[in-house]
């Protein structure tokens, strides 16, 4: 029966065994019907019939048989098949259906061209395309591969280069996030798509980052042998030679590193650092490959590019960032055959120079756009694999690094920008902001740590080439290399003084043989210094738990801001040969500190909630004002006037008056007088009308008496002292006047005793007071002076009906009041006349008595009235004979009331009083 089937019987058969997945009854068929049933042919119903869920197991051996031929050359025909299936069907019917099957060819659209000729190797991946689009069951696509590894290349191509990292990807690497690709359409993918996809999950998870390296060795390694792939590479004609550029899938990894590096760096430097380029791939138990040498140098070449590119896009500026980066240029030396590089730390320690090779400019303006664009380009001479790129990438990480180690955060290319462009502006704020972090973040009492900062400091300015070089004109190169050297110097001299290290500071600016810093330099930065810390305590610490809002612990705070700001100014002690303490900059600044000490002793803000600080004193156009603020805000602070006085001494001293600073006086040593004086009339005439504010006249009057007459100057008169006196004068006694406490040999009427004192003002105020302004005093004097008679005239007035009263009273032991009839009595109308009617003891000492006190009062007021006139005599015999004249009466007076005393004294219980005295 089997020997009478037919053609189209033979193949509807075989299309029928297939279909039902006996492979045996097929193998069977075959070995009966060689003719019919040809390799190409079995395999196309294999394709097209077999489903694609068999497992490849149970027909992988008839391919295998199909392949080697012993299927057709030694024939096993004791196997017997049913092909009952068939026996019905007419040939007319039979051949209609074979016309009908439409059987898969083995070749498709891109199949690839190795395989063309092979049928087995179509089949193979034809087979392995549908088993995985049309169920799915790529994991099973080894099963049928694997076998025939050693069949063709191709086939062995295949699975490395497709099978492999997309069976890896879904199935092994990344099972719970796979690509939504199909074997086949995978295959057909462009190269930037299918790097992209492959590394899809590389690094995305921070515990991932660990498999960086096994990804590109395990996905990429493997996809990167492709015979296609490689057929894309160009060979160029150039003057050098034949130039073989790599190939496009090759460029796409390359580029995918470079991305991360801008984008994750932390993945970029897990790749370099874990991965060793194209000669590092996995094919797992698929065997091994090797590249041809040319194209294995070209691949490391552009390698080490792509890692040099890398470095210069990390962004971040970070220690682990430039770390990453230091990792990576030891990595592409280590590929070069260089020297290894040490780790920054050490090399932060060690400060190796940095020369660039005779002949070439690296560190130019050019470099500076080539670090941006094209650096993949193999023009691109700062990531041309050499070791003259690797040292200089290798010295900017570590600028970097010193840079962000000391808090002013800086990336490789920032570092690049400022040594490159050489912009003398960004160079003087990288430096300032450089030294501003070593102070706040190190340790202010290490004097290694300053030693170390002030090398790496001046390293960054010429990477250590002053240190190798003997020649004076040696171009120098660093991210400082536009600042002078006296600059950092001044910089670092500062640092020193502001973090108390006084001592540091002195050995190496003053003490040492070789001074960095000239004595004139050395001067003005230490008195900028101290001025920047006196500055600097403006910086209020308003207390623990918010705002300091009571005035008394705004005047504690300002007292710890001045304890603080004495302690950093007397860092001009530390230099004692640069600033002796005669220096003219050592007593402005000592006169400034006592002006500022003194002034904390006072409450003083000048905006609500805000203490004064001691910044103000320095800027404040008008220092001296700042005394008025005091007598305001301080009750009875008037009474201080001295150290007031000592106050505006200081302040002319440390030259702060007429826009002076400490250290910069433009006041002629001439003219401190003139200002010393000004400012004492100033503030006394403040303290004047503070007193007067306050009602306290008597204070105010003996400010004029004493200080404002005495200081007067007809020659240079001042604004001040007459308006003063002229205030003091207008000033009437109120029920809130302050009494006196000691009267003394004035009037014992308080009022006349407050009109005589405010003419005396006046007095003081028209001896002073400009031309223009003695009609306003002297209405004022004028009027005081009608208060005063009136005064007078009133106390007569009220001393007669006083006496009036004690007269007519009936008083023990006097005389009958009753007058006899015919008598006539002359009452006197005041017991200032003299009476002459006989009057009892009594009556006698009491009008003597009110007698004496009245001369006693008008004597005294001649005796001021006569001093005053005295200083302005000059010996005249007029003057000689009203002394002589006051004489005889004061011999009178002494007589009069010597006598009284002594007779009479012990009913009032007066003193005795010797005549010598009371004459002087």
């Amino acid at each position: 029966m089997t020997a009478s089937l037919s053609p189209p019987r033979v193949l509807l058969l075989a299309v029928h065994f297939a279909t039902r997945s006996d492979v045996q009854s097929l193998a069977a068929l075959v070995a009966h019907h060689p003719n019919v049933l040809r390799p190409e042919l079995v395999l196309r119903v294999l394709l097209t019939c077999l489903p694609e869920t068999v497992p490849s197991s149970e027909y992988v051996g008839l391919v295998e048989r199909i392949g080697s031929g012993d299927l057709y050359s030694e024939p096993d025909l004791s196997v017997h098949f049913d092909a009952s299936s068939v026996q019905d069907i007419t040939a007319a019917e039979a051949a209609k259906k074979t016309r009908r099957l439409h059987l898969l060819p083995l070749a498709w659209a891109h199949a690839p061209h190795d395989a063309l000729r092979d049928p087995v190797s179509l089949f193979l991946i034809h087979r392995a395309h549908r088993v995985d689009q049309e169920a799915g069951l790529l994991a099973q696509v080894p099963q049928l591969v694997v076998p025939f590894l050693q069949h063709a290349p191709c086939v062995r191509n295949w699975v490395v280069s497709a099978l492999l990292p997309l069976l890896r990807r879904n199935h092994e690497y990344y099972p719970h996030e796979p690509i939504a690709q199909t074997l086949e359409s995978f295959e057909r993918l462009d190269s930037g798509t299918a790097v992209v996809l492959l590394l899809s999950q590389t690094g995305v998870r921070e515990e991932d980052l660990i498999h960086v390296g096994r990804d590109l060795r395990g996905l990429i390694g493997p996809w990167l042998y492709n015979n296609a792939r490689w057929g894309d590479s160009i060979v160029t004609e150039s003057p050098v030679g034949r130039n073989r550029a790599a190939p496009p899938a090759w460029k796409h990894v390359l580029e995918w590193l470079t991305t991360k590096a801008s984008m994750s760096w932390r993945v970029a430097v897990k790749a370099f650092d874990q991965w060793d380029g194209p000669s590092d791939v996995d094919l797992g138990e698929y065997g091994s490959e090797w590249l041809e040498d040319d194209e294995q140098q070209l691949l490391e070449q552009q390698f080490a590019r792509a890692a040099l590119a890398s470095a210069y896009l990390i962004p971040e500026a970070s220690a682990d960032a430039l770390s990453g980066v230091n990792s990576i240029v030891t990595k592409i030396m280590s590929l070069l055959d260089q020297d290894p590089c040490p780790t920054l730390q050490v090399a932060s320690s060690l400060l190796s120079p940095f020369t660039e090779p005779e002949g070439e400019s690296l560190v130019s303006k050019k470099s500076a756009s080539l670090m941006r664009n094209d650096l993949l380009d193999e023009t691109n001479y700062l990531t041309t694999p050499n070791q003259a790129s690797t040292q200089l990438l290798h010295v900017l990480t570590l600028s970097a690094f010193i840079l962000t180690k000391s808090g002013a955060s800086c990336s490789v290319r920032q570092a690049g920008e400022l040594a490159f462009l050489r912009d003398e502006r960004e160079q003087t704020a990288m430096a300032v902001r450089l030294i501003r972090s070593f102070s706040a973040n190190g340790p202010k009492n290490d004097d290694k740590y300053w030693i170390r900062a002030r090398n790496e400091l001046l390293w960054l300015r010429d990477w250590g080439a002053e240190e190798v070089s003997d020649s004076d004109e040696t171009q120098i190169h660093g991210i400082f290399s536009q600042l002078r050297k006296e600059f950092l110097e001044v910089e670092c001299l500062k640092a020193f003084l502001a973090n108390s290290r006084y001592s540091l500071a002195r050995s190496i600016y003053e003490d040492s043989p070789e001074r960095p810093l000239s004595d004139t330099v050395l001067q003005d930065t230490v008195v900028s210094a101290a001025m920047e810390a006196y500055d600097n305590a403006s910086n209020l610490h308003r207390g623990r738990g918010g705002l300091l809002r009571c005035d008394d612990m705004q005047v504690c705070s300002f007292r710890r801001i001045v304890r603080s700001c004495v302690n950093e100014v007397y860092s001009i002690h530390a230099f004692p040969q640069t600033l002796p303490e005669t220096h003219a900059s050592s007593k402005q600044i000592e006169a400034l500190l006592r002006a500022t000490h003194a002034l904390s002793e006072y409450r003083l803000v000048l905006k609500k909630g805000e203490p004064f600080t001691p910044v103000v004193l320095r800027v404040r156009t008008d220092p001296i004002s700042l005394i008025e603020k005091v007598l305001e805000q301080n009750s009875k602070s008037y009474t201080n006037i001295q150290d007031l006085l000592d106050i505006g001494s200081n302040m002319v001293d440390a030259g702060l008056l007429d826009g002076d600073k400490p250290g910069r006086s433009k006041i002629k040593p001439k003219s401190y007088a003139d200002h010393h004086m000004t400012t004492r009339k100033r503030i006394t005439a403040m303290c004047v009308d503070g007193a007067l504010t306050e009602d306290d006249f008597e204070t105010a009057y003996s400010y004029v008496v004493n200080r404002v007459a005495m200081d007067a100057d007809s020659q240079a008169s001042d604004e001040y002292s007459w308006r003063a006196a002229l205030q003091a004068g207008k000033y009437r006694r109120t029920a809130r006047t302050v009494k006196p406490t000691h009267i003394g040999t004035a009037s014992g009427n308080l009022d006349i005793r407050h009109l005589e004192q405010r003419i005396e003002c006046l007095s003081a105020a028209v001896r002073i007071a400009p031309p223009a302004t003695l009609q306003e005093i002297l209405n004022v004097f004028r009027k005081s002076e009608e208060e005063l008679n009136a005064a007078i005239k009133a106390e007569e007035a009220q001393e007669s009906a006083w006496d009036d009263r004690g007269d007519v009273q009936a008083m023990p032991g006097s005389f009958s009041s009753t007058v006899p009839a015919g008598v006539v009595r002359n009452v006197p109308k005041s017991s200032r006349h003299v009476e002459e009617a006989p009057m009892s003891l009594f009556d006698l000492s009491r009008a003597s008595m009110a007698r004496a006190q009245f001369n006693l009062s008008a004597l005294s007021s001649l005796q001021r009235s006569g001093h005053s006139k005295a200083d302005n005599a000059e010996g005249s015999s007029e003057d000689t004979s009203g002394q002589s004249r006051v004489r005889k009466r004061d011999q009178l007076r002494e007589a009069a009331v010597g006598t009284l005393a002594s007779g009479v004294g012990w009913l009032i219980g007066a003193q005795p009083v010797e005549r010598n005295q009371e004459r002087d």
